[in-house]
């Protein structure tokens, strides 16, 4: 008795027709990222428990409510990585590369969270992100942010940037204990997870899209009223640094980020190309997580984006999926003809033109429907008449039209009128 097997929920199949938007998309991060000096990093989806413990923070969602933990079979209690940064940091100290100065990275794959699926939010989704290493100077928080708009402007998506400044241990800690004071004392209103956060994680608080907890927020302290002359300073300088680059930008005091490494610059890039305003990118500065980690002191900033969601937006902006298809589909008319759809196809591949067959042979007809099921945009006829010719007809399968060509510049012929 066969049983029908299907994916996990929540963790999903992209299947051809829709995985030239995604090759699409980070096509285009490789090449402008290329262009402002970062480099590509692969590390392990599987990673030690503790790694995401220490640098996300046991107090956040991710960690505490989210993560996929297990023991494997030597008993180490291993994780799912639910976000970037903290093995590429592992893999930035483990390796000694911040011996070579800084470092400009940025990796691509897979990550894990037990959430809730909707739409663009999946338990198994991708995020491409970039880590800078060893460069404390708000010139590089500027930079990034300018690349993320170059990469998005790329693809069609016109996103607004909202930035912040989170503070850095100098001052914030003195405005959590405030914050924290301000919501307590407005507990009654607010919802059972911003209460549980009040005492965890009292910042998060401020990102909650409830809407009875909305009027209480708007009450709440500023950090930006209260950050220490080096973040003002730094702050100060990133937004000049942007109105340097023409990126336009609103402050958002509320921003803060998910997770406890943020420092400083905090930002997050939205559209509303799927309805409601809905975040893009999201990034800022960690100064101190390489050295939370193992590592020397060493500055860092990055910014993460979900592939899943930029391809709903992509889709909903009407952009065309971009697809390599065959430039010829060779059909065999005979026993002779199919022999000699194997030779040439070989020969045309090996000089650079994607073609296509039927392996099958059997009726005319039903090649031709394979050729327009696959997407050629041509289609050749080959039987033993033709073979002795040396000629055949090349079909437009989009206009029907026919035309002579010679089997032997047959290459030649489909780079002109199929680059």
């Amino acid at each position: 008795m066969s049983i029908k097997i299907n994916a996990v929920k929540g963790m999903n199949d992209v299947l051809p027709g829709a995985v030239g938007r995604w090759q699409e998309l980070e096509a285009v991060a490789r090449e402008v990222f290329a262009l402002y000096g970062y480099r590509e990093v692969r590390t392990p989806v599987v990673e030690p428990h503790a790694l995401y413990a220490r640098g996300v923070g046991e107090q956040t969602d991710i960690v505490g409510k989210e993560m996929y933990v297990f023991e494997d079979k030597g008993e180490d209690r291993l994780a799912l990585r639910p976000e970037g940064t903290a093995g590429t940091i592992r893999a930035f100290i483990e390796h000694g590369a911040y011996v070579d100065g800084p470092q400009k990275w940025f990796y691509m794959g897979p990550m894990f969270r037990r959430e809730r699926p909707q739409k663009g939010r999946y338990r198994q989704f991708h995020q491409i992100g970039v880590e800078a290493f060893g460069i404390a100077e708000p010139a590089i928080d500027a930079e990034q942010i300018a690349m993320v708009q170059d990469w998005l402007s790329r693809l069609g998506v016109s996103a607004a940037l909202q930035l912040n400044s989170v503070g850095d241990p100098a001052c914030r800690p003195a405005y959590l204990a405030d914050l924290r004071g301000y919501l307590e004392g407005h507990a009654g209103t607010l919802c059972g997870d911003c209460r549980e956060r009040t005492q965890k994680n009292p910042l998060r608080v401020l990102d909650c899209k409830v809407p009875g907890c909305q009027p209480v927020l708007q009450g709440a302290p500023r950090l930006l009223e209260r950050l220490c002359q080096p973040c003002r300073e730094h702050f100060a300088a990133v937004r000049a640094g942007l109105d340097a680059l023409g990126v336009a930008y609103r402050v958002e005091p509320r921003l803060v980020r998910g997770l406890d490494y943020y420092v400083r610059t905090a930002y997050e890039f939205t559209s509303d190309a799927l309805g409601a305003q809905s975040a893009v990118a999201g990034g800022g500065r960690y100064d101190g997580l390489v050295e939370t980690l193992g590592g020397p002191p060493t500055p860092g900033v990055g910014f993460a984006l979900g592939v899943e969601r930029l391809a709903l937006i992509l889709e909903a902006l009407g952009r065309p999926i971009p697809a390599r298809r065959a430039a010829v589909f060779l059909i065999s008319a005979d026993a002779e003809g199919a022999a000699a759809v194997l030779r040439l196809s070989s020969e045309l591949r090996k000089a650079g033109v994607a073609c296509d067959l039927d392996a099958r042979g059997g009726k005319l007809a039903r090649q031709f429907k394979q050729a327009e099921r696959v997407g050629a945009r041509f289609a050749l006829v080959l039987g033993g008449q033709e073979l002795a010719a040396g000629e055949g007809k090349l079909k437009d399968m989009v206009t029907r039209t026919e035309t002579p060509v010679r089997l032997s510049g047959l290459a030649a012929r489909l780079r002109e009128v199929a680059p």
